[in-house]
This record gives C-alpha cells, structure tokens and sequence, in this order.
C-alpha cells in the first residue's frame, strides 16, 4: 500500500495546492481529508482526523496533485462536506492511540468467545477501536445473513463503546491480515492491489495449468488472484492456435493432442502404445486436420504427402543397379585374374627350364655367370 509520490519534487505555489490529503489507516484503508488549515505534512507524519464520531489518528501516504488522480481513479468526489485534518498528533494523542490498539487483541478473543456462546455462523477476523476510545469496529466474514443483534447489545454492555459491524469477503480478510503467498512475496492484495475481481477456473485453463484447487487457491480459499495477470496474454496467443477437437490420423497411427507449448506454436502429439511424444508445429497441425477432413491420410506427422509409387519403383531399380554394378566389377576382377593365370602358364610351356624360383649357380662359378 506505500506508494511513490514522484512529484514531490516540484515547488508549488501554496495558493495553488491541492487542500486534500490521502491518509492511511490499520488494514490498509485509505480515505481523503481536506487540509483546511493549509498545515505541511511529511509522508508517514501522524494526523488527527476528523470522523463520523469523534476522532480518528492516520498516517500521511500522499498529497499533492497525485491524490487529484487518485479521487478520479476511485471516483471520489470533491466537496465541502468532507472531513478534515485537524492537526498533527501530539505525544498525548499518539499514547491515547496506542492504549486503544492495546485494546485490540483482548476484545477480539472475548468477542470470538461472545459468539460461540451465541452459535452464530460467522468468523471474527479484526478488531480495530477508534482513537479517541468512543468507536469500535468489528470486521467478520460470513457466507450466510447473520443476526447479530443481541451481539451487540452484549458486546456494548461489556465493552462500553459504540459497536460497528461490517461484512467483508473473503480476499478483503486476507488483506488485512497479510501474509506470504506460494511465490515467497507478501500477498498482492496486502501490499498494492485494491480492485478484486472475479476469477473462474477458466483462467487457468488457458494458461494450461492443472486445476488443482491446492495450488490454485491463495490463502484466502479462493481462486488466486495472479491468474489474471497473464490472462489477456494466453488470450491474445491462443487466438491463432486450432482447437483439435478429435485426434489426428496418420498411417503410423492416430495421434491424440498431449500438450500444447502456446508461446512457441508447438502442439505434442503421442501415439496409441508409444510413450513418446512428437512435437508439430502449428502450420503442419492445420495441413494434417485439412487432409484429413479430405480423407487424405498422411505417412506421419512429419511427412505430409504420401510418396507415390513410382519413386518407390524407381528406388528399387536404383538398388538393383548397384548391385548389377558390383557384379559386373567382381566378374571383372575374376576375369583379369583368369588371363593373368594363362599368360603364365603359357609362358611356362615355351620355357620348362623357367621356375618361380631361380636356379642355383653351377660350382666354382659365381652366380648368374
């Protein structure tokens, strides 16, 4: 809820300033009060405020020409009616603020006691007593109408103040109690959300996500709100991507949509008893569904066109070639081999003196003479 005031930089004739002032209470709750008295605030100064009864101590959170914007964006109107800052907290009414925040945690147990006496169907979540000890406010949860007027009646005898009793959601509790979510950050609607809108569970299926209401479901019990982040992106990619609605048949088998990958246009298809998946990209997913609604089926999803049968022919004649041609080489070298063989016994009839081996020199002479 701490925001930024990123034109507090900038000198503003004092005549010209805007006289509202944003200020911060316990839970997050942010309302506006006129500067009347044309005070200087520093932000996260303590202020006593004006209220519907009595007096009320805050927090400065922003002021200037911002909270201009911010009336527009929460369509609040300006008027003369609305409260205003009194002054700036003293000493004594930061002590009277603290004993009634002390007051908080004791009245919110007994009051939790109060109502299981009473068997009413609602949860006690917060507790918060106004400044000046006149006001409290009990903040509860509940899924069906409640009669809690006799819980007023002893929640008054006993505690001796004004009782105010207001209904809030769900997500309206968890942000005011706070927390961490699964992210490991500080809830969203605790520190800087303020609009809750309705989230369905078809949120997350387009964003493919499992619907598992364990890791869907913030702490809050509802829906988490983060699934809308990222919706109108899913939205915008899925606008191009088919929608398979039976699976698609090749001659390999028929292939049934697994997963779908929608930022990089892959669709992964497996096969009757084949664990395996196929990536296809989206184009060829769309040529598939078009031959098929053909009653054209497709080798397989890579191979979109079945190969006729004459290259499967020509393929086979290829074959045959080569090994016509590893014949031909081999009867070749056999037939080399065979001259090679006649020439040489040939040449061993005209000469029988002629041996593969040379003959052995006649004594007393040197060999080759």
């Amino acid at each position: 809820m701490n925001v930024f005031d990123w034109l507090s930089h900038m000198d503003v004739p004092t005549g010209q300033r805007f006289d509202v002032v944003e200020v911060k209470f316990k839970g997050g709750r942010k309302e506006y009060f006129r500067n009347i008295n044309q005070l200087e605030f520093i932000t996260g100064d303590y202020v006593v405020c004006e209220m519907a009864s009595g007096q009320h101590i805050g927090t400065v959170s922003l002021q200037g020409e911002l909270v201009r914007l911010q009336m527009k964006r929460k369509n609040v109107v300006f008027s003369d009616d609305m409260h205003v800052i009194y002054r700036v907290a003293s000493e004594k009414d930061l002590d009277k603020h603290t004993q009634a925040m002390a007051r908080e945690m004791p009245t919110l147990y007994r009051t939790r006691e109060i109502i299981r006496e009473m068997k009413l169907n609602m949860k006690l979540s917060d507790v918060e007593f106004q400044s000046d000890n006149t006001k409290t406010t009990f903040y509860y949860s509940s899924e069906e109408r409640v009669d809690f007027r006799e819980l007023i009646k002893s929640l008054a005898s006993e505690f001796k103040v004004r009782i105010e009793m207001r209904q809030i959601s769900l997500r309206q509790e968890a942000s005011r109690l706070g927390g961490l979510g699964s992210c490991g950050r500080e809830l969203c609607c605790s520190t800087w959300l303020t609009d809750f809108k309705n989230i369905s569970t078809s949120a997350a299926r387009y964003q493919n996500l499992s619907l598992n209401p364990a890791k869907l479901s913030g702490q809050c019990g509802r829906l988490k709100c983060c699934l809308n982040y990222e919706l109108e992106t899913y939205i915008d990619a899925l606008r191009d991507i088919p929608t398979v609605d039976a699976p698609l048949k090749t001659k390999k088998g028929i292939a049934t949509l697994q997963k779908t990958d929608i930022f990089k246009r892959i669709m992964w298809f497996g096969f009757d008893k084949d664990t395996n998946w196929y990536p296809v990209a989206i184009d060829k997913v769309l040529q598939i569904i078009d031959l098929n609604k053909k009653d054209i089926i497709p080798e397989s999803l890579e191979i979109l066109t079945p190969e006729p049968e004459k290259s499967l022919e020509r393929g086979a004649n290829k074959l045959n070639s080569d090994l016509e041609n590893l014949d031909k080489k081999y009867s070749e070298e056999q037939k080399k081999k065979k001259k090679k063989k006649k020439n040489r016994s040939g040449q061993n009839k005209n000469n029988p003196n002629a041996q593969g081996k040379p003959q052995a020199a006649a004594p007393n002479q040197p060999a080759g003479k």
